[in-house]
């Protein structure tokens, strides 16, 4: 787990963008503070930090070179199974002369060139030059754990793992008024789009060629998706389940491994409590850590974290904040933030990795899960409106009485209220339209109407068009079911949003977030079993709960679905509302030149008044970009 960044240059002009590899170096220590190095040859340079998980030794520092010295590389990552594949290495002959993976990676890709990434298990980011053939080949992990950014003109190429080093290495602050759109409507940039015009995030499970000037992106990995052939699955309930034991057991096993201490993310919902579960047999005195809110019952689940730890004996801690303690990480969360990200759930998620850093270098967790299995809001409101009946019938009907009844996320019938709304708005649309409203947090004429006038048109163009249609593609056709939600939120919410939350924030305190749920032979599998097997009327994450429910207290099985979130209107409200002062004045906005001060008072005014739970994230999505515009642009 590491930094990575690097220059490939065309031009002599170009090459002035070397002598900025050091600056770009330094805006990623935070992603790896034990060591840093830079390779320059010719036309390109690579810079590295590091974080030390495997073989924290000097000899396996980078930029790492092979023993002739032709070929270096920079890699951001873990690989799992580097044993095995060393292992088969030597078998071959091979010479090995550290016990790294990132060494091991290196000669498989000497050895055997693109096709040996399909063999890696893990996650990752790098790149490798070869100086005899001056080549620069880059890849990207299966799902997107690691992130990897680019950009190119006819001077030169470069990347890195955070949209910082780029913009040290030269590249144009050039606003993408299309991603803003997006941004505002989701409170992330989908890929492979950034905030940054230029910029690409490169997609996960793709890679990157370069030579002679030319650029050649390759697909390596596609997520195994076929909802005819899933419904088709022919092993038996039981036999799906022994199965999912056998492969989470594997993949709790392979993320324990490391040569610093291990941890692991409790939350107390269903997800991370398996995980902890199967890692406690494997790995006693497990150090486990929850973060609460004790002064918001509502949002604090610890007594649900603390019966897995009592069960598990773990090594257990718990943060527990209140609204002055996330102001004290805010400034510092904010900072962290090269893109922007507005998932307010980040900021407990940074204080709890902050908080896990000080005992342990890598932190297992949960992610993934309701993605595959089925366990947002939004699956169990398709699957409701794919069946039908009188009960969505009635939801339907009294849509005008959702619409004029209080709703908060703050309290259980008004979050109830709020979720009917949605689900009555929602079921009067097509199927990718309903699934991009409940996907997002405004709808597209709210989000444009925040923007002054003169940036709607290139806002909403084609390309914003063709975007959308590229997220949405799988969802509609003949064979349309639940599982393509599954598959759209896989590629939109868990690689965006829950993926980059996790990197941003463990990697801003040096902590490295490996989850089970990730592991490719874990995904394959949950992708190819039929609907039923994950949400029947009652149950969601059925196949999941019903696996290892013996695994866990009664009382986590009873509860209902909770989301990891903070008390975000009590905060903006309190310890928060100096942010709202301070970035959204009329003074600044107007300054700006961005944004429809109209719509950004109206905004403010909602808020202040006793209806302020609509658009207390449509708020917050505006200070997190109004935090990262006053530091970026």
């Amino acid at each position: 787990m590491c930094g990575i960044t690097g220059v490939y240059t065309f031009s002599e002009t170009g090459k002035a963008a070397i002598q900025r590899l050091q600056a770009a170096c330094n805006s990623l220590r935070h992603r790896g503070p034990d060591s840093d190095g830079i390779y320059t040859h010719g036309a390109v340079g690579l810079a590295h930090r590091r974080l030390s998980v495997i073989a924290p030794t000097a000899d396996a520092n980078q930029p790492f070179a092979d023993s002739s010295g032709r070929y270096t590389i920079i890699f951001n990552g873990e690989i799992f199974n580097y044993k095995a594949l060393a292992a088969t290495l030597q078998a071959k002959g091979g010479s090995l002369r550290t016990g790294s993976d990132t060494e091991v990676v290196l000669q498989l890709y000497i050895l055997e060139g693109q096709e040996f990434l399909k063999r890696l298990h893990g996650f990752f980011a790098f790149a490798v030059y070869d100086a005899a053939e001056d080549t620069l080949f880059l890849a990207r992990d299966r799902f997107g754990e690691k992130p990897l950014l680019y950009y190119k003109d006819v001077d030169k190429f470069v990347f890195g793992s955070e949209l910082t080093a780029l913009l040290e290495l030269g590249v144009p602050r050039e606003l993408d008024y299309t991603s803003l759109y997006q941004y505002l409507q989701l409170t992330y940039v989908p890929a492979p789009a950034s905030m940054i015009k230029g910029v690409k995030k490169l997609l996960p499970g793709h890679s990157l060629f370069i030579k002679r000037g030319k650029v050649k992106e390759a697909v390596w990995y596609k997520l195994p998706f076929d909802a005819e052939k899933a419904a088709q699955n022919p092993l038996t309930y039981k036999q799906q389940q022994v199965k999912l034991r056998q492969l989470m057991e594997n993949a709790v096993s392979e993320r324990l491994v490391a040569d610093v201490p291990v941890g692991a993310f409790l939350s107390g919902g269903i997800d991370s409590s398996v995980v902890v579960a199967l890692a406690a047999r494997q790995h006693p005195d497990l150090q486990t850590f929850s973060v609460g809110f004790p002064d918001q019952p509502f949002f604090d689940e610890t007594r649900y974290a603390r019966l897995v730890a009592q069960k598990y004996k773990t090594n257990h801690t718990e943060l527990l904040l209140t609204n002055q303690d996330l102001n004290g990480h805010l400034t510092s969360m904010l900072s962290n933030m090269s893109e922007p990200f507005a998932d307010s759930s980040a900021l407990a998620v940074y204080a709890l990795s902050q908080h896990a850093s000080q005992k342990v270098k890598v932190a297992l967790s949960g992610d993934g899960a309701d993605e595959l299995f089925g366990g947002y809001n939004k699956h169990r409101a398709e699957y409701k409106f794919l069946n039908g009946g009188a009960a969505v019938d009635l939801v339907k009907g009294l849509s005008f009485l959702w619409d004029v009844l209080p709703k908060s996320r703050h309290a259980n019938v008004s979050n109830k209220v709020r979720l009917l709304q949605r689900f009555a708005a929602g079921a009067r649309l097509s199927a990718k339209d309903r699934y991009w409203y409940w996907a997002t947090w405004q709808q597209e004429n709210e989000a444009l109407a925040l923007l002054k006038p003169i940036f709607r048109e290139a806002a909403a163009s084609r390309f914003y068009e063709a975007r959308k249609k590229r997220i949405l593609d799988g969802i509609d056709g003949n064979l349309y079911s639940l599982s393509n939600v599954f598959w759209a939120d896989w590629q939109l919410v868990l690689a965006n949003d829950m993926l980059t939350k996790i990197d941003l924030m463990g990697m801003a305190n040096g902590l490295e977030i490996r989850s089970p749920f990730l592991d490719h032979r874990v995904v394959k599998f949950a992708f190819s079993l039929p609907e039923v097997s994950k949400i029947d009327a009652s149950l969601q994450k059925k196949i999941l709960v019903e696996t290892f429910n013996p695994l866990l207290p009664p009382e986590l099985l009873k509860r209902p679905k909770k989301g990891f979130e903070i008390p975000l209107q009590s905060f903006l409200k309190t310890e928060g509302r100096s942010l709202i002062d301070e970035h959204l004045s009329d003074k600044f906005i107007e300054a700006q030149g961005i944004f429809n001060l109209k719509e950004v008072k109206k905004t403010k005014n909602l808020f202040s008044s006793n209806n302020a739970a609509p658009v207390q994230t449509k708020l917050w999505t505006l200070l997190v970009f109004q935090d990262w515009w006053k530091r970026t642009m």
